[in-house]
């Protein structure tokens, strides 16, 4: 189950309303490779496709291509504002670095 915590359902609700989008979902799409496999992204979008999956989630509609299910299963999907800046982060449990990766822990 994708989790939306409170902070970026309060901040993707604001963003609907001000936007005038309030029909609109969030949706989850494959955004490239990494040191941990692929990326993801985030946009707002009308309506699902014909082959999304929809989900909702503190009352924020999800949606993500079907292929995409097992992969993004556990995304937690927060908004963080401290001082080292403000914007959505995706919390993957399932991404693991691959080998050379300078800039893992």
């Amino acid at each position: 189950m994708i989790e939306i915590t409170d902070a970026a359902a309060s901040e993707l609700k604001q963003i609907l309303e001000s936007e005038k989008k309030s029909d609109h979902g969030l949706r989850i799409f494959a955004a490239g490779m990494g040191c941990s496999g692929v990326q993801y992204g985030l946009t707002l979008e009308k309506s699902p496709k014909s082959d999304d999956t929809v989900l909702e989630s503190n009352g924020i509609k999800i949606f993500f291509n079907k292929d995409l299910q097992e992969d993004i299963d556990e995304f937690k999907i927060d908004y963080i504002d401290n001082d080292h800046g403000k914007g959505f982060i995706i919390d993957n449990p399932n991404a693991r670095c691959g080998s050379g990766c300078g800039s893992c822990g």
